[in-house]
């Protein structure tokens, strides 16, 4: 095969994160320590997987980071938006996931990323107050606002490249209207100030047009949009996304196959969460939690396919319950309870409860979401990035074929991916190890 012509990443990549919550600040925080103190930047596959190369007997099987040619820890440079917070100290300090022996070595470059000031709207997360806001009150303007944004975090900073990851808040559910058809529906709707645009729109489209690479953290409505489709391919810029995979739906998505490839049966499964960050209060509105909710709800179908498998996986009850409970912070656990049946239909159950740190699950897909949007760009790119689904709850398609829901599948569509760019053959057999 033929490897593509991709250049180095050389120079500064600056990382833009609309939100400097939990999430942003931990992957920040998380990136400093790994290259001041070496401190290894586990739960990233950028940066800690091998890929296995030709066949098992010839022995190659490098770390990613030295296959491929992604973005070098010490050559990022963070910044970000949010309404709340003044810094990523702050917002370290404040949302608690780090102890403060982890952040003291690396204060002074945590106060150092200030959070520029953000688009917001009360209406689109209720239980938020935003202080840190822009002034600008036509949609339109506020877009120019953070292309202007980004354009000077690029100059300030002397960056080479950028790319964007949402980081922000679920936004309240929202179902698509004809002002997201064409990107200039989309912007008569900004200057006409719709209803219906949401800011997380806003950044995509504004990334989009600086022709920065974006990807969705959150379940919100923006990257898979018609227009946002279209204006990314017009512009020859890569998307991804969307919902960062974490906590639960980690687990559904390494459980789920498994059952599948026993042909073991699934009567039920009931999942409930509990969570006191910045997130479970946010989710804690239940316009909110619908957009959460169905993101969530749209794994198992996926992988179980019902209809080849009806009677397997054809009468389902699938329930997903989130709680907002503060003495929990951001250690999230996520308990469910799934009813299987087997031979003779005898049914079984397993139980599981994962006290999980929604943030350190988080962190690491921020980075690797970034290095390879970045690559991606780079490699001549643009449109839906399928190859990152790895990453994502509910990963957008390409085509008209849904996205694979599958953690294992995805993980060897990932590899593959990255195997052709850089010439080599696809491996057909597992991943695993």
């Amino acid at each position: 095969m033929t490897a593509r012509d991709i250049p180095p990443a050389t120079g500064k990549l600056g990382v833009l994160t609309p939100g400097l919550g939990a999430v942003a600040s931990t992957f920040i925080a998380g990136v400093l320590t790994a290259r001041q103190q070496g401190v290894a930047p586990l739960g990233s596959v950028s940066q800690m997987a091998h890929i296995r190369l030709g066949t098992r007997d010839e022995g190659r099987n490098p770390l990613i980071k030295d296959f491929v040619p992604i973005a070098k820890l010490d050559d990022i440079v963070f910044g970000g938006w949010d309404p709340i917070s003044a810094n990523a100290l702050e917002a370290a300090r404040t949302c608690g996931v780090l102890d403060e022996r982890d952040l003291a070595p690396i204060s002074a470059e945590l106060e150092g990323v200030v959070a520029m000031d953000a688009v917001f709207d009360q209406k689109w997360v209720s239980r938020l107050d935003g202080t840190r806001v822009k002034k600008e009150t036509n949609k339109w303007d506020q877009a120019m606002a953070l292309m202007a944004d980004i354009e000077n975090f690029r100059t300030e900073n002397n960056c080479d490249r950028l790319v964007m990851v949402w980081c922000g808040s679920t936004e309240a559910f929202q179902q698509a209207s004809a002002v997201h058809e064409t990107v200039a529906s989309f912007e008569q709707g900004m200057k006409d100030n719709d209803d219906n645009i949401s800011p997380s729109q806003l950044y995509v489209y504004a990334a989009l047009q600086s022709d920065v690479p974006f990807a969705n953290g959150a379940p919100n409505l923006s990257t898979d949009l018609p227009c946002m489709m279209e204006l990314a391919k017009t512009r020859g810029v890569p998307i991804a996304g969307k919902d960062f995979k974490t906590g639960q739906t980690l687990m559904k998505t390494l459980i789920a196959p498994g059952l599948k490839a026993r042909m073991l049966g699934l009567r039920g499964w009931y999942s409930t969460n509990i969570l006191g960050n910045r997130d479970g209060e946010v989710l804690d509105a239940p316009e909110n939690f619908k957009t959460k909710e169905e993101s969530k709800l749209g794994v198992l179908h996926k992988i179980l396919e019902p209809d080849v498998y009806p009677e397997l996986y054809g009468n389902v009850d699938h329930v997903v319950r989130i709680n907002y409970y503060p003495p929990r912070g951001d250690n999230k656990e996520g308990w469910d309870a799934i009813d299987i049946f087997g031979w003779m239909g005898y049914p079984m159950q397993i139980k599981i409860d994962f006290l999980c740190r929604d943030s350190i699950l988080a962190a690491p897909i921020v980075l690797d979401l970034a290095l390879f949007m970045d690559l991606a760009h780079r490699a001549g790119e643009s449109g839906v990035q399928e190859w990152l689904s790895f990453y994502l709850k509910a990963p957008q398609s390409a085509g008209d074929a849904p996205a694979e829901q599958d953690l294992f599948i995805q993980q060897t569509k990932l590899k593959n991916t990255l195997r052709e760019w850089m010439g080599e053959q696809a491996v057909t057999h597992s991943e695993v190890g």
